[in-house]
């Protein structure tokens, strides 16, 4: 019999990429593998891992109104008659939808109730998006990242996962890193990476190149800038300063090699940085829903002791200052078990199919 999974969830990296986690161990384990999204960034990321994609319209959701709301809304429901007749054509018998998240992945989890197949959503962030509060509705279970998230989910179908972090995670070996062509694991100097998430971060982008000439005398800066940003960047490129869009497969092993991570505190990162014992300094963004950032990061502070700075005292402090007193305060990192994501959800996954 086909095992079939169809995975949805984008509008940034950080839906996308605990997806492509478990998309990589099912295709391994046999399962019949199929991504619907839209025109995102998993547009650009799922269809290069030999995965069938899917596209389909769909619309931003809003919690405050907008005039916008209101096409976006139209879209949502052509979203879901796209999406629904490309699962009418899948058996409910062997079929399992798993939602990442994301605007996008509405519509799907929609469709797939009406076309009666099982759901399975997973929640990244220690509070809950919009997109997951909608679609936990129709999901048959629900894997959290962080316990916090018990109290916005039914607790009669909802499993404390932990995140899906790579396999890497788990290891002390660190591979080859090409960082736009150089290979950085014997680096001269110390590894400042800054990254803003999938999309970027014109805050830390910003201050970057406040502090450039000063970073760039003393590190070996590797910025991962964002798409919409990268024009701007390149042009500052220099044998200490590395500008790039996005970090991809090996962006685990960059973290193992950096002296100094400085991130915005996605879950994903987060909950990557905490797999690794990575101490690192979080700049959470303040617009986040629910101020999930924020949240996510005091995890990392708490677990592993990374340093949590608010936007408006990042936006007045001077960098090189704050590098200084991160690195000069050695505190010891006390080993943290970190619940294994990626084996809890697959266990589940495969006991649906048994």
């Amino acid at each position: 019999m086909i095992k079939r999974i169809i995975f949805s969830g984008g509008g940034s990296g950080g839906h996308v990429m605990p997806a492509l986690t478990l998309i990589e161990e099912l295709k391994n384990k046999g399962y019949e593998i199929e991504y619907i999204g839209g025109n995102g960034i998993e547009s650009e990321i799922v269809p290069g891992k030999e995965i069938k994609y899917h596209l389909i319209h769909t619309g931003k959701l809003r919690r405050y109104f907008s005039f916008q709301n209101m096409i976006d809304l139209f879209k949502v429901g052509l979203g879901v008659i796209e999406a629904f007749f490309i699962l009418l054509r899948k058996s409910p018998m062997n079929t399992l939808v798993f939602s990442t998240g994301g605007f996008v992945s509405v519509p799907v989890v929609v469709a797939a109730w009406l076309t009666g197949k099982k759901i399975f959503i997973h929640e990244q962030t220690s509070r809950v998006g919009l997109a997951n509060k909608i679609a936990s509705k129709f999901a048959d279970k629900i894997f959290i990242s962080f316990e916090e998230s018990f109290n916005y989910f039914p607790k009669n179908k909802t499993v404390y996962s932990g995140y899906p972090v790579r396999d890497s995670c788990h290891s002390d070996s660190i591979g080859k890193v090409l960082i736009d062509g150089k290979e950085v694991n014997n680096s001269d100097r110390p590894i400042l990476f800054i990254t803003g998430g999938g999309n970027g971060a014109k805050l830390l982008n910003e201050k970057i190149k406040e502090n450039l000439a000063e970073l760039s005398q003393k590190y070996l800066v590797i910025h991962q800038v964002g798409k919409q940003f990268i024009d701007e960047y390149e042009k500052l490129k220099s044998d200490y300063y590395i500008p790039v869009k996005f970090v991809g497969e090996e962006m685990i092993d960059l973290f193992k090699l950096s002296s100094v991570v400085l991130s915005r505190a996605g879950a994903g990162t987060v909950s990557e940085l905490i797999s690794l014992n990575k101490r690192s300094i979080f700049i959470p963004l303040k617009i986040a829903q629910k101020n999930e950032q924020y949240h996510n990061a005091m995890e990392a502070q708490k677990k592993i002791g990374s340093m949590v700075v608010e936007e408006e005292e990042f936006s007045s402090l001077k960098l090189s200052t704050l590098l200084d007193s991160f690195l000069s305060n050695k505190i010891e990192i006390k080993e943290t078990k970190v619940s294994d994501g990626k084996k809890i959800i697959i266990e589940e996954v495969e006991k649906l199919f048994s």
